[in-house]
């Protein structure tokens, strides 16, 4: 019976990204999805699958190595190579933004996935990105 609870614990963590990191990223709960046709969030902020999970994107890469900790550094940082860097996406203009304040502003795209996903440059970059 215990695993089975575990299994319907992790499975919920899953499916909707791990909110203790998306609460420590400016607008982590506000990421839109970039993939064509498809209407919501992207939960799973630092993974290549909306609802987490999986292997990570390059600002999934990016903030582990931060330790789960948004930096000057980070925030600098154009993790997905699509020329805005990741507080321009986020929402934080002037990499000021700390954990538990509102953000400066609304998110502007997916700081782990080159946008547009169509532009030719983003191809190669979003090959391990699973829309759904």
């Amino acid at each position: 019976m215990l695993s089975g609870a575990l299994t319907v614990l992790f499975l919920s963590f899953s499916a909707f990204g791990l909110p203790g990191y998306r609460l420590k990223i400016p607008n982590g709960i506000n990421v839109p999805n970039p993939c064509t046709n498809v209407f919501g969030l992207w939960n799973g902020v630092g993974h290549n699958i909306a609802n987490g999970g999986g292997s990570l994107n390059p600002f999934g890469q990016d903030f582990m190595d931060a330790n789960f900790t948004w930096t000057q550094e980070l925030c600098g940082k154009d993790s997905d190579s699509d020329g805005k860097i990741n507080g321009l996406e986020l929402g934080d203009f002037n990499c000021s933004w700390f954990e538990g304040q509102p953000p400066m502003g609304d998110p502007t795209g997916h700081p782990g996935i080159c946008e547009p996903m169509d532009d030719p440059k983003c191809l190669e970059i979003n090959k391990d990105i699973t829309c759904l």
